[in-house]
């Protein structure tokens, strides 16, 4: 990844939510930092990136409270890295940094798994869990339903393209996957018709004015997969 320390605008930088692992600012912490800049502490440069579809806009990586700290005393430029990405997660990237000074809360590590997943779900439960300071396992707690939603997704999908007759090869290249893996889910076509179905079923019963929580019950499934 490639980087520079610069000398920005701070009225360039902006606090993007959707990178921001965090459920919010901790405004004792500014203080703390408004203070210690006042009386002349020097911290290490905050790190950006610059903004998807904002030229000349930089997003926080790490430093939010750093950076809250030096608005809040009337900086006008601030040191930061400027990084380059190069095709990694911002958000994980942000929640690997954040982490360092005070480990994310339970309610953080799960929204930042979470948001990672559906954002990406070829991430691994591995490398979201050493973003957010987590195990594999309890990422894979986190993101069960997510999973399972994406996975009968792809299922459907496969099943619907074999009906109509491409070939397997095919059907690995649009989905992105080995054709291995496509043989493998073949294999399981025999039930992929009960389970749509079963979404059909689903449907109708919502439909008719069934809460979730009863057609969840009904169905033997999650409330976040009806």
């Amino acid at each position: 990844m490639n980087q520079q320390t610069s000398k920005i605008p701070i009225s360039s930088i902006i606090l993007d939510e959707e990178i921001y692992p965090r459920k919010g600012i901790d405004y004792k912490r500014v203080a703390i930092f408004a203070e210690n800049i006042r009386d002349g502490f020097k911290f290490d440069p905050i790190e950006v990136e610059p903004c998807p579809d904002k030229p000349g806009w930089y997003r926080l990586l790490d430093g939010a409270h750093r950076w809250s700290g030096y608005k809040s005393t009337g900086v006008e430029e601030v040191e930061a890295i400027i990084k380059d990405l190069d095709g990694n997660d911002p958000l994980l990237y942000a929640a690997e940094k954040a982490i360092g000074p005070r480990q994310l809360t339970e309610d953080e590590a799960r929204d930042t798994a979470r948001r990672a997943y559906a954002g990406n779900s070829s991430l691994s439960s591995a490398d979201i869990g050493k973003a957010i300071g987590r195990s594999r396992q309890t990422v894979d707690a986190y993101i069960a339903d997510l999973r399972a939603v994406n996975q009968r997704s792809l299922d459907i999908k496969i099943f619907r393209m074999h009906r109509l007759g491409i070939p397997q090869d095919r059907i690995a290249k649009k989905m992105g996957v080995n054709q291995a893996s496509i043989h493998n889910y073949l294999l399981k076509m025999a039930t992929l018709p009960n389970l749509i179905n079963a979404d059909l079923r689903v449907t109708f019963r919502l439909s008719q004015g069934f809460t979730v929580a009863q057609v969840a019950q009904k169905h033997g499934w999650t409330d976040s997969m009806i």
